[in-house]
């Protein structure tokens, strides 16, 4: 059993991070910036993964030692303004970085939090559109400057104040974020430039509003109406990013995401996406993502996926008479054409001291061994009081899970 080996690897990256571009383990590149300028990079030569992105650290010299620091994104904070479920949010990042790899290979591109986009134009795109007001002369130019901003909105025209419930269900917010991306590629002089974007539009499937001092009322919004708003925003996206410096020809990799509705206890998923080749304005056909969260247990995973749903049902049998504590568990499959990728199992109980949780883990471990087929990826998250106590990991087709106990 390995104790901390999850939290040690990551600290060890942390600590390679820290040693400078004089360290063995990284490289010293040139990287090119946003408004055409150039910076000193460095990147890691190690990765935990060949299926990963290595990512861009920006690099300052100092009085013996270079510092890294880690570049987060010129919109960060948006998207937890913007979308309501937290599953969503992890969701769409990871599923973005994902996507993108089919179009960005991580053999030949790095990792970059998106710069292009700032908090302010993304807060005006994901808006409604509204038809600027002429303020006057007396106006200051950064008034003009909000005011114009308002014709820049992606959602339809609507007057909130004055609207009614009909009007609200006539005219729903599609669009909740726009997530960036970006994608670096070495050129032939060794230097680092941003080779491709990619964006996710987070759609909503319910659209929640109040009116006249009501509500909250909601309303459905179908998947193929939310698909052609989609459609229309990514023209205006495609057209918009194609005038900004550095964004002519890059190719701009953008995908639909439909996001679950607020309480739903597993996110929601990637429906369509497409490639807007370098150069080119002209957003084309769109391909079908077929992905799919689904809950375990529930009526809809026992009724289409019953193998699953049976496995899980044993051993919730076998923990359950196991512990006393125990309470019940989340499950959740990530399917991808309806074949499961990836199953994860929250498994919440109250724990009186560490010989507790170490006997349960063992136990739950050979049950896995018992139960589970490995044609998949699994994770098992043992948790007391909302805190993770531990973390069993079966990567597909591997013999033997992976323990992990943090205390």
């Amino acid at each position: 059993m390995k104790k901390l080996a999850g939290v040690l690897s990551i600290g060890a990256l942390v600590l390679l991070a820290s040693c400078g571009p004089s360290g063995g383990g990284e490289e010293e590149v040139k990287q090119e910036t946003a408004d055409g300028g150039e910076k000193t990079s460095v990147v890691s030569s190690y990765n935990f993964s060949d299926e990963e992105y290595k990512v861009l650290l920006p690099y300052e010299s100092g009085k013996s030692k270079g510092v890294v620091n880690y570049e987060t994104s010129a919109a960060r904070g948006v998207i937890i303004n913007q979308i309501a479920n937290r599953l969503d949010i992890d969701e769409v990042e990871e599923g973005l970085r994902n996507h993108s790899k089919d179009v960005f290979s991580p053999e030949d591109y790095y990792f970059r939090e998106g710069q292009m986009l700032d908090s302010d134009t993304l807060y005006s795109w994901i808006g409604r559109y509204a038809k600027a007001q002429d303020l006057g002369k007396a106006a200051t130019a950064e008034a003009k400057k909000a005011e114009k901003a308002k014709e820049l909105g992606l959602n339809p025209e609507l007057n909130e104040e004055k609207a009614s419930e009909k009007d609200f269900r006539d005219n729903p917010k599609y669009l909740s974020h726009i997530l960036e991306q970006d994608y670096m590629v070495e050129d032939d002089n060794g230097d680092i430039k941003l080779g491709g974007v990619s964006i996710a539009l987070a759609m909503k499937s319910e659209y929640q509003f109040t009116t006249g001092g009501k509500g909250p009322y909601r309303e459905e919004i179908p998947e193929d109406e939310m698909l052609a708003q989609a459609n229309e925003m990514a023209k205006k996206i495609v057209e918009r990013m194609r005038g900004m410096d550095g964004l002519t020809e890059v190719p701009i990799h953008i995908a639909v995401y439909q996001e679950a509705k607020k309480e739903s206890v597993v996110p929601g998923n990637f429906v369509s996406e497409t490639t807007v080749e370098k150069g080119s304005s002209s957003v084309g056909d769109w391909d079908k993502i077929d992905e799919k969260n689904v809950l375990f247990p529930s009526d809809t995973a026992a009724e289409d996926h019953p193998d699953e749903s049976q496995y899980i049902s044993a051993f919730e049998t076998k923990v359950s008479s196991f512990f006393p504590n125990y309470t019940g568990m989340i499950g959740r499959g990530f399917y991808e054409n309806d074949e499961l990728k990836k199953l994860t199992i929250e498994i919440p109980i109250q724990f009186e001291g560490n010989a507790e949780v170490v006997a349960f883990t063992q136990y739950a471990y050979s049950q896995i061994m018992d139960i589970f087929p490995n044609y998949y990826d699994l994770e098992i998250n043992i948790t007391s009081n909302d805190k993770t106590e531990a973390i069993i990991t079966r990567e597909q087709d591997a013999k033997e899970p992976e323990v992990y106990i943090l205390n």
